[in-house]
């Protein structure tokens, strides 16, 4: 692995600003906090570009952040991946084309039906009502840590518990069974093999279509999202049975696996910047606004997927019907013309307007609850643990490859 840049240090631009041949989607990231290089010439080349998807295929890459929040705000845009010529980044993606997802993966009025059953579970005021108990996951986690002593290995023991918890206990899913679902998350989204990913999702059908039977034969729902939409839908016929299978696994998987990597990232990004962790520390009102930015820095989810209806023109460019439209989030949440500086950290700038939680009607659903999580995980953390450091040199840490949800896939940290 190449020595990790400074962010406030960002790396050379070395490629020509306008490549004569389409640049290759997705590439990894030489650091985890910034995106690839590959797409540095992108970045001055205007808000679309024609990019080369695993296979060949071409599509459209968005890259600006007015055109990026015009497109995803656009109807004429699907999220139907079982539609033909709907772009697919790797083959794990393509192998499961047939399936169709809950929630991301329909457009309106599907995707309006069942989006208003879920908004109830996860508005702000709900949310701020789960802060206590999510205060008392992260103690007791923190408190495990400091009983077994330094060293530790912040994903397994911190970032990924955090959400998981949160998320059973929101779901009504027994947190017992976190290791499995764990697993096939982790096989679901990363693979490596084709055969990897439908087996997963096979596995997770499973699983939370035995959890649903067995929760439609009690007599009286628990506290879950699960069991009220098992007896408030599902009896009542506005829900059949694979609908709600396919809403609980992309709420069981979205749920913890996208906050346990930005808790994870979080803490590694602000460990290599101590400049801005003191300020943090000497500040912690700015708390909200510091996630804000490492949500805008950090993109996370870098590719969201569209494919077109219909003929779009947008910033001088026509995006014809049946092409594919990719969104480069860690590119969009870098645009100059929006970010001063923006590969460099500042609590002080208005960061909420990023693209980090996709924007228009997909715009995230548990964007309320993954901020609440992250305040609390990284400000308790740091608070309680102020002589956390890296426990190996960074360069040596590994982290995610850039088809899948961006990460740590190791934190080792010492204090």
């Amino acid at each position: 692995m190449t020595e990790l840049p400074e962010l406030t240090e960002p790396t050379e631009l070395t490629s020509p600003a306008h490549p004569t041949e389409p640049v290759a989607f997705p590439q990894d990231r030489t650091c985890p906090y910034h995106p690839p290089t590959g797409y540095d010439p992108l970045r001055d080349q205007g808000p679309l570009a024609r990019v080369t998807l695993y296979d060949g295929r071409p599509a459209w890459l968005v890259t600006g952040h007015a055109a990026a929040r015009a497109l995803l705000s656009d109807p004429r845009l699907s999220t139907d991946r079982t539609r033909p010529g709907f772009p697919m980044p790797t083959a794990r993606f393509a192998a499961a084309r047939a399936i169709r997802v809950a929630l991301l993966g329909v457009d309106d009025p599907e995707h309006r039906t069942q989006r208003r059953m879920m908004i109830p579970s996860f508005t702000l005021k709900r949310a701020a009502e789960l802060r206590p108990d999510i205060q008392r996951i992260v103690d007791g986690l923190i408190d495990a840590m400091i009983a077994q002593g330094p060293p530790a290995e912040l994903v397994s023991a911190f970032a990924l518990p955090v959400p998981s918890m949160v998320i059973c206990a929101l779901l009504g899913v027994p947190y017992a069974d976190h290791e499995f679902f764990e697993e096939q998350s982790h096989r679901l989204l990363r693979g490596p093999e084709a055969a990897d990913t439908l087996d997963a999702r096979h596995r997770l059908e499973v699983y939370l279509g035995g959890l649903i039977d067995r929760k439609s034969q009690e007599a009286e729902p628990g506290d879950g999202i699960l069991d009220e939409l098992v007896h408030q839908r599902l009896r009542d016929g506005e829900l059949e049975r694979e609908q709600l299978v396919s809403l609980g696994i992309i709420l069981l998987v979205a749920g913890h696996e996208t906050t346990a990597n930005m808790i994870s990232l979080g803490t590694f990004t602000l460990l290599r910047n101590p400049e801005r962790l003191a300020e943090l520390r000497a500040d912690p009102a700015l708390l909200p606004a510091a996630v804000e930015e490492l949500m805008r820095m950090l993109s996370i989810a870098d590719g969201l997927l569209r494919i077109a209806l219909e003929d779009i023109e947008v910033a001088g460019t026509r995006i014809r019907t049946g092409e594919g439209v990719v969104f480069a989030t860690s590119v969009i949440n870098r645009d100059d013309s929006v970010y001063a500086e923006p590969d460099a950290l500042d609590w002080h700038r208005p960061a909420r307007h990023h693209v980090a939680f996709g924007f228009g009607v997909h715009q995230c659903l548990g964007q309320n609850l993954a901020r609440a999580e992250m305040e609390i995980a990284l400000g308790t953390l740091f608070e309680r643990l102020p002589g956390l450091r890296l426990a190996a040199p960074p360069e040596e840490i590994p982290f995610k490859s850039g088809d899948t949800i961006q990460g740590m896939l190791e934190l080792p940290v010492n204090w």
